[in-house]
């Protein structure tokens, strides 16, 4: 089951949601404080957040969606959850790495792998 939302999909692959961003340019303050306050639902919703956010569709992301990236994260963490990014495009992937945050996300090349290393 997919629900729909202009700025991403939503589905469930074995026990874990699954997040696949819809926008190519996530730059917008607006747009990012929206994908954020819903996936903050979506955790606070679940008793022991599983989430996994697939990239495959972002080209271009700002430093406040780096923010609430790490956000996100720390409420999982604060849940006892797990959370996984995937499919992230090289020039996004080198900001994780200069910025370190390779080092706080744990990132899976596909969608697969990122949902069988979730407990």
């Amino acid at each position: 089951m997919t629900q729909g939302n202009p700025k991403f999909s939503v589905s469930n692959n074995h026990g874990v949601t699954v997040v696949t961003l819809a926008e190519q340019r996530i730059l917008d303050e607006l747009s990012i404080a929206e994908i954020g306050k819903k996936l903050q639902e979506m955790i606070a919703q679940a008793p022991v957040p599983k989430m996994v956010i697939d990239f495959r569709n972002v080209t271009n992301m700002s430093s406040s969606a780096l923010g609430m990236l790490i956000t996100l994260h720390k409420r999982i963490r604060e849940a006892n959850g797990q959370l996984r990014l995937c499919n992230i495009q090289p020039t996004i992937e080198e900001v994780f790495k200069i910025t370190r945050l390779n080092e706080i996300f744990q990132i899976c090349k596909g969608q697969d792998e990122a949902v069988a290393t979730i407990g």
